[in-house]
C-alpha cells in the first residue's frame, strides 16, 4: 500500500494558484474572482523559470537551425511568462493598489534581466542569425518573413552585436529605466488622486450646471466632507469645473494643480525622473549605434527618422497656430466686452471658450450631454461595427470581473460564431489611472492550428452617473469612447498566425488608424440618430442640434491641435537630445515651446512632469506625433467611405481584410496601399482641420 505524502508549502501554493492553471472559465478568461494579489508574483517567477527552459531547449538543440525550430519555437516560448504580464499590467492601470505597486517595483528589474538574458544569448542569436541569412531561400509567407525580420532586428537593437563590456552596461541601463518609468507613473497617479478643491459655501458654486454640483457633492460624500462639494484633477471633475466655475480664482487654483502635477519639489516630484530617464535613453542609444533615442525608436515606425517626424509637424504648427491666435482675441473680446480688464490667462480659455460657443452656435455641453447617455453611446459604437463589420455584441453575466462597475461582452460574427471578448471599465476612481486605454488580456493566434481568441479590455474615466441622473458624456468624451473602441476592434478582429505580429502589435504611428477613424462616423447625423436620445425622454436628437455639433465640429481647433502639437514637439526635442548633460526639465521645456512660438494663453497638452506617454512607460516615447501622423492615415482613409457610402460594406471588408486582420505582419504603408490603393495624403487632414 503506497502512502500518500502531504503536499508541500511551495506545491500548495501552486495548486492554489489560478494564473498557474488552465483558466476554468468561459473562453478561459481571467478568474478575476480567484486571483489574488500573492498569485502575482509566483507566477513572474515560475513564467520566468519556464521560459529560459524553453531557450535552453532552443540553444542545445542538435539539430541545424531552421525557422520552425529556431524562430517558431522562439515565438512559442514564454506563453506563462505573457499571460501574467497582460493581466497584471491591466491591473495596474485599472485596479491598482500599494501591493500591487511593490510587485511592479520587484518584477520590473527581473523581467528586464530576463529580456536582456535572451536578447544577449550569443548561442541563440546565432541560431537566428543563421535563418535570416538564408531567409530568400526559405520559401516563407509573408507572415512568417516578418516575424523573421522581427526577431532578428529585435535581437540585433537589444545589443547582440555589442561586446560583452558595452552589453553589461546595456543591462544596467535597461534595469535602471524599467523602475524609473515605473516611479513616474506612480508618482503621477498619487499626485493626480492628491489634489482635492473643497468648496464649503454655496457661493463658490457659481455658473456650475446642478449635474456638475451633484457629482462634486457625492465626491466630497465619498471623501466624508459631508455637506460641502470636492472637485479634483480627474478630467471629468475638473474640466466642467474650469467650463462653468464663475469664480476666476478657483479655476486658477483647479488648473494650476493640473499643470504642476509631479513639478512641486516633493516626494511625488518627477523632475529627477525624467533627467535620469532622458540621459539614459540617449546613452542606449548611443551604445547601440544610434545617434539619438529619436533616431533608435523611428527605425521602427512609418516616420522613419526624426526629420521625417519634424516635417510633419512643421506643415501642421504654421496654420494650427494662426487659428488659434485668432481664437484667443475673440476670447480676448468677450472679456474685454464684459469688462474684465484682464488678459486672457490658461484657466480662463476653457471658460470663454464654451461662453463663445453658446454665442456663435447657441451650443454648450450642457446642451447636448442629455442626448449622451453612456449605455446609448456604447450601443452606438456596437451598432456601428454590426454595420461596417457585420459583428454583433452580446452581454454575458457568467463571466468574472475585477471591478462592480465592468461590463463584460461576447462579440460573434453573425452566424453567432465567436470572435472575442471585451470588457468595458468606463468610470474614474482612485486606483485606476487617468485617461483612456486599451488593453489586451489576451491577443490572438494560432497554436496547433487553433485559433486562440482574443480578450480585450477598454478603460475610459467618464462621467459617473449620480443620483437618478445616468452617466451623460460631453462630446469630448463621445469621441473618446468610439477612438478606444477602434483599438478594441483591431484586437478583436485580429487574424493572424503570431502571437508577437496580431492585434495592435504594429508599429506605433500606424497604431491609432484603428482607433482614429471610427471618430469619423460620431458627428454623422445618420449614426447619431442612432445612439444620441436624450435620457428622460427617448426623443432623438433634433436635426437642428447635429447641424450646430456639424458647425461647431471645427469651434475651438486651433486650441486642441496646438496643444497636441507643442507636446509633440516637446517629446522629440528631449528624444533628438545626443547628449543631455546636465538636463534642467522646466529650462528645457520652456525652451522648446518658446522655439515653436507657443502663446502663453495656451500651456502644453502635457508638461513633462506628467507626460506619462513618454515619460511613465516607452510605448510613445519619440513617438506621440503618432496620432497626428494616424490623422493623416485616417482622414484619407474615410475618404474612401465618403466616395461609396457611410457604411459601404465592400470598403469596410476591405478595411477589415487588409488593416484590422493583419497586425503587425506585414509593413504598414503596404497594408495601407492595398486598402486604399495608394499612399495617403496630407490634403484630407488640412481639410478636415479647416487649414486649407
Amino acid at each position: 500500500m503506497t502512502e500518500t505524502k502531504p503536499i508541500q508549502p511551495a506545491a500548495k501554493a501552486a495548486e492554489d494558484n489560478p494564473l498557474l492553471k488552465e483558466f476554468n472559465t468561459p473562453f478561459n478568461v481571467p478568474p478575476f474572482d480567484k486571483i489574488k494579489v500573492e498569485h502575482y508574483m509566483p507566477t513572474f517567477k515560475e513564467g520566468i523559470k519556464q521560459h529560459q527552459k524553453e531557450i535552453e531547449a532552443i540553444v542545445n538543440n542538435p539539430g541545424p537551425p531552421t525557422f520552425a525550430n529556431t524562430l517558431e519555437a522562439l515565438e512559442g516560448s514564454g506563453m506563462l511568462l505573457r499571460k501574467v504580464e497582460n493581466i497584471f499590467s491591466a491591473m495596474k492601470s485599472a485596479n491598482t493598489s500599494d501591493e500591487l505597486q511593490n510587485i511592479a517595483k520587484e518584477a520590473a528589474p527581473l523581467l528586464s534581466r530576463h529580456q536582456d538574458d535572451i536578447r544577449l544569448n550569443a548561442k541563440l542569436f546565432q541560431r537566428v542569425k543563421a535563418v535570416y541569412e538564408q531567409k530568400d531561400k526559405l520559401n516563407l509567407t509573408e507572415e512568417q518573413n516578418r516575424l523573421l525580420e522581427e526577431f532578428y532586428k529585435e535581437f540585433v537593437r537589444g545589443g547582440a552585436n555589442l561586446s560583452l563590456e558595452k552589453q553589461v552596461r546595456l543591462r544596467e541601463i535597461n534595469k535602471e529605466l524599467s523602475v524609473l518609468t515605473l516611479k513616474f507613473g506612480d508618482n503621477l497617479l498619487a499626485e493626480t488622486n492628491k489634489f482635492q478643491l473643497i468648496i464649503e459655501k454655496k457661493e463658490d458654486l457659481a455658473g456650475l450646471p446642478d449635474a456638475v454640483i451633484n457629482a462634486a457633492a457625492e465626491a466630497a460624500a465619498e471623501r466624508e466632507h459631508q455637506g460641502k462639494w470636492v472637485f479634483t484633477i480627474h478630467k471629468p471633475s475638473m474640466i466642467p469645473f474650469l467650463q462653468y466655475s464663475q469664480k476666476r480664482e478657483l479655476r486658477e487654483k483647479i488648473f494650476k494643480a493640473y499643470i504642476n502635477q509631479g513639478d512641486n519639489g516633493d516626494e511625488l516630484d518627477n523632475n529627477e525622473n525624467i533627467k535620469k530617464i532622458v540621459s539614459l535613453r540617449a546613452e542606449r542609444a548611443k551604445l547601440l549605434g544610434y545617434k539619438t533615442h529619436a533616431d533608435y525608436v523611428l527605425e521602427e515606425n512609418m516616420a522613419k527618422n526624426p526629420g521625417g517626424v519634424y516635417n510633419l509637424l512643421n506643415k501642421l504648427w504654421k496654420p494650427a497656430l494662426e487659428v488659434a491666435k485668432k481664437e484667443a482675441k475673440e476670447l480676448q473680446a468677450i472679456i474685454d466686452k464684459e469688462g474684465g480688464n484682464f488678459k486672457l490667462q490658461p484657466w480662463d480659455w476653457w471658460y470663454y471658450a464654451e461662453k463663445l460657443k453658446k454665442e456663435k452656435y447657441a451650443l454648450e455641453d450642457e446642451i447636448v450631454r442629455p442626448y449622451f447617455k453612456l449605455e446609448n453611446v456604447r450601443d452606438g459604437a456596437f451598432y456601428l461595427a454590426n454595420k461596417l463589420f457585420n459583428i454583433k455584441f452580446v452581454k454575458r453575466t457568467d463571466i468574472p470581473t475585477y471591478h462592480k462597475d465592468v461590463q463584460v461582452f461576447e462579440v460573434q460574427e453573425a452566424d453567432g460564431s465567436h470572435i472575442g471578448i471585451i470588457y468595458l471599465d468606463y468610470y474614474p476612481r482612485a486606483n485606476k489611472r487617468g485617461g483612456a486605454w486599451m488593453n489586451a488580456l489576451r491577443k490572438q493566434y494560432r497554436k496547433d492550428g487553433k485559433n486562440i481568441t482574443p480578450v480585450v479590455t477598454n478603460n475610459g474615466n467618464f462621467t459617473k452617473p449620480t443620483g437618478d441622473t445616468p452617466s451623460l458624456l460631453s462630446f469630448d468624451e463621445v469621441t473618446t469612447l468610439f477612438h478606444e473602441f477602434g483599438h478594441a476592434l483591431h484586437g478583436l478582429l485580429s487574424d493572424c498566425r503570431y502571437y508577437s505580429l496580431s492585434g495592435t502589435s504594429v508599429p506605433r504611428d500606424f497604431v491609432e488608424l484603428p482607433s482614429q477613424i471610427m471618430e469619423n462616423w460620431v458627428t454623422e447625423p445618420e449614426l447619431l440618430k442612432v445612439y444620441a436620445k436624450h435620457y428622460k425622454t427617448g426623443e432623438v436628437i433634433p436635426q437642428e442640434l447635429i447641424d450646430k455639433i456639424k458647425k461647431a465640429s471645427l469651434f475651438n481647433i486651433g486650441f486642441a491641435t496646438v496643444e497636441y502639437l507643442a507636446a509633440s514637439f516637446l517629446d522629440m526635442d528631449y528624444h533628438t537630445l545626443s547628449d543631455p548633460g546636465e538636463l534642467e526639465v522646466n529650462t528645457f521645456e520652456t525652451g522648446s515651446l518658446n522655439k515653436i512660438g507657443l502663446i502663453p494663453e495656451i500651456v502644453v497638452r502635457y508638461r513633462s512632469t506628467y507626460f506619462r506617454h513618454i515619460f511613465g512607460g516607452s510605448y510613445y516615447s519619440a513617438g506621440y506625433y503618432s496620432y497626428i501622423w494616424a490623422e493623416v492615415l485616417d482622414a484619407d482613409a474615410f475618404q474612401a467611405f465618403k466616395e461609396t457610402s457611410l457604411f459601404d460594406r465592400k470598403t469596410a471588408e476591405a478595411f477589415r481584410k487588409n488593416i484590422l486582420a493583419k497586425g503587425g505582419s506585414t509593413d504598414p504603408m503596404v497594408l495601407y496601399k492595398r486598402f486604399r490603393g495608394a499612399e495617403p495624403g496630407i490634403e484630407p487632414l488640412l481639410k478636415r482641420k479647416g487649414f486649407l
